[in-house]
């Protein structure tokens, strides 16, 4: 059978369950299509220029901020328009970015002309949808043996227009830069939009934002707090971060700077230079990157959550807020929370959940795929 191909799926007893597409380079070798046995590929362009339609109507109403007059001019202008299985079309996902949007085709079946030209297709019917770009993932193109994507957009609007990869977006009235060409993900982390409101909303005093990447939640709270301080191990992801600050500097409420370096054993220093050193916060975000992605690293990546944990409370003053996050699917909402539970018992600190928070509703999760369910964020009260 040819990679990408689509192939019938049957049970053990020769019953049809539907039609798959086929990878031979995968370790998921099959990704269920339709419950329809022998589906053709025309069926199938067809099924994904309607699944993509109808997943653009959904956003349109959990996220509906990024589609209204108020949302263009600025507030809010980036979601996530396809989320792969979520929304029933895997190896897909789109981004919005203001009127730049990203698509990824992240497996054999997809990454092929027929399924950009649909995709182009449909996108260009949204009147928001200035150019479309593809942005090819190196590590899973390497794993799925996958060809170099064409050079190009997919679609542009207007004779005259120009290829462009760069645009400045806004989540929360927050403005980032965006080059679909740089960055993790298709560039940046939009799973993160309501949780970054919600910290905001709990944030006191001197904050302190572990891996803050291009400051997302940074500059969140940097527009409610005294002091930010974003920590990040990436050169390239804080001078982002700056040109983000210098976009938002008239909304910020105090000072927000930068240090690179990387995250434990900033905190490790921090920590063994006792209280004696003054490094005391009001508030405590951590976002790190997926510390398992494979369930072979759960119990590293569990060491690795308690410790960063462990060390943002104590270095958290009572009444403090921290906001800890996970976006390893592999650890799911419960071993998150006694991870946090275990590292407040040897802390020594008294922690109060004030909330229990996923991915934005423009990722969303079924409740058959735990895979989807990826994102946990905890907002707590530590005395």
């Amino acid at each position: 059978m040819a990679p990408g191909a689509l192939a019938t799926v049957v049970d053990g007893r020769g019953i049809p369950l539907g039609t798959a597409l086929y990878s031979d380079a995968s370790e998921i070798a099959l990704r269920m299509v339709s419950k329809v046995a022998g589906l053709r590929r025309a069926n199938y362009l067809w099924e994904v220029r309607e699944r993509v339609a109808t997943a653009i109507r959904l956003r349109e109403e959990v996220a509906a901020e990024a589609f209204s007059g108020a949302g263009a001019a600025g507030e809010t202008n980036a979601c996530r328009l396809v989320f792969s299985e979520a929304d029933g079309l895997p190896g897909i996902v789109v981004d919005r970015y203001n009127e730049l949007v990203v698509v990824q085709l992240l497996i054999q079946g997809t990454a092929q002309e027929d399924v950009r030209r649909v995709l182009a297709e449909g996108l260009a019917e949204q009147p928001w949808v200035g150019t479309v770009v593809e942005r090819a993932d190196a590590r899973v193109r390497e794993l799925e043996r996958l060809g170099v994507p064409p050079e190009g957009a997919l679609f542009m609007r207007g004779e005259d227009a120009q290829t462009t990869t760069r645009t400045v977006f806004a989540i929360n009235g927050v403005r980032f830069h965006f080059d679909a060409e740089a960055g993790q993900k298709t560039g940046a982390f939009l799973d993160q939009r309501l949780n970054y409101q919600a910290a905001a909303r709990w944030a006191r005093g001197r904050a302190l934002d572990v891996c803050t990447y291009q400051g997302g939640f940074a500059l969140h709270l940097g527009r409610v707090c005294e002091q930010v301080t974003g920590v990040d191990a990436s050169r390239a992801a804080l001078e982002v971060a700056d040109r983000n600050l210098e976009l938002n500097a008239g909304a910020m409420r105090g000072r927000v700077d930068w240090i690179e370096a990387d995250a434990f054993e900033l905190l490790r220093d921090w920590d063994a230079r006792g209280e004696a050193a003054g490094e005391r916060f009001g508030t405590v975000v951590l976002d790190p990157p997926a510390f398992a992605k494979s369930k072979r690293a759960v119990e590293g990546a569990i060491r690795g959550y308690k410790e960063l944990n462990l060390r943002a409370l104590k270095m958290l003053a009572a009444g403090g807020t921290l906001v800890t996050c996970s976006c390893s699917h592999h650890v799911g909402m419960e071993e998150f929370v006694g991870v946090v539970r275990a590292a407040a018992e040897d802390a020594g600190r008294r922690v109060q959940v004030l909330e229990m928070r996923g991915a934005a509703p423009d990722h969303p999760a079924i409740l058959t795929l735990p895979e989807t369910s990826y994102l946990k964020c905890l907002i707590c009260r530590v005395g």
